[in-house]
């Protein structure tokens, strides 16, 4: 494998947002980049091939294909698929090829796919991305973990990476991630419950005071409907990785209510996404309301309709 990670040639599994934000940030360096994604083999590939032609970024035929071919392998996918895809890629992985773990799996997940990956002598680094990517990019602070992340972190932050060691243990920068998780996730699906529920009541304007008064460094306004756009947009992926922190909840001994009911709300916005009750999925206004009304009372609608 080639030791300057600019000489790399870098395979990235998962073109959704945050691989191609990746690719479009190595690209611009003249990285090699080659990405597979399930949904080549359906009708979604559209987008993700003419992205790819864009940006000059090789798309691969399957998992093996594109692990045979990488110095370096992101794995970034929805949290359900972190140990399916670790398992996919280490039946075809070079020896000593790094594979870095980008998803929000649990801890226990993180050491599954660990086992699978060093067993066929990859060399595995869990990562826990700590905020939104979009904002950030490939510097999207990023906790690193496991034997090889002292190793691995230069050889990131080299190309354009905000990468830090959490612990030489496997699990650490999880569940970090994990327990912000429940906050953040959480605040986002009480925000919309609560938001949606005042509104129905005609008190949002004494509801949104009342926020302020007791927490004035927020603007309530303006993250609601931040909430809500992240939510409509990315809901479905925002429910897996909560259910993924519910099971890290479990995994310390806990009974995971809040994360429980996060990720239903969650996932009920999503599907409420998928009947086009915000609009159309990939339009220029879907997701991007500026008022969180607007989307509450689409909301609210639908639901005096059903009764």
């Amino acid at each position: 494998m080639a030791g300057d990670p600019r000489r790399w040639q870098i395979g990235l599994v998962g073109y959704g947002e945050v691989g191609r934000i990746l690719a479009e940030d190595l690209r611009q360096q003249d990285i090699k980049v080659s990405a597979y994604d399930i949904k080549l083999g359906g009708e979604q590939a559209a987008p993700l091939q003419e992205h790819a032609a864009k940006f000059g970024v090789t798309l691969a035929a399957s998992h093996a294909e594109l692990t045979a071919r990488s110095d370096f392998i992101i794995s970034a996918v929805t949290a359900s698929q972190a140990v399916p895809v670790a398992e996919a890629c280490a039946s075809a992985i070079n020896q000593g090829t790094w594979f870095l773990d980008f998803n929000s799996a649990s801890p226990g997940a993180k050491q599954r796919a660990a086992a699978l990956i060093d067993s066929a002598a990859g060399r595995y680094v869990e990562g826990a991305v700590m905020t939104s990517v979009p904002p950030y990019r490939i510097k999207v602070p990023l906790l690193l973990g496991g034997p090889g992340a002292r190793e691995l972190e230069p050889l990131l932050n080299a190309i354009g990476f905000a990468a830090k060691v959490a612990s030489d243990k496997l699990g650490v920068s999880s569940a970090v991630k994990m327990c912000r998780s429940i906050m953040i996730k959480g605040l986002e699906a009480m925000v919309i419950e609560s938001f949606t529920t005042a509104r129905a009541y005609g008190v949002e304007d004494a509801v949104l005071a009342s926020l302020a008064e007791t927490f004035p460094g927020i603007d309530w306004d303006g993250q609601g409907a931040y909430f809500f756009q992240r939510v409509i947009e990315h809901g479905r992926r925002r429910a897996e990785e909560v259910r993924e922190v519910a099971e890290t909840v479990r995994e310390a001994g806990l009974t995971p209510w809040s994360a429980q009911g996060t990720a239903e709300r969650q996932a009920w916005m999503a599907d409420l996404a998928d009947e086009g009750l915000f609009g159309a999925r990939g339009a220029k206004e879907f997701a991007r309301s500026a008022d969180w009304r607007t989307e509450a009372d689409r909301i609210l609608a639908k639901i005096n309709r059903n009764k």
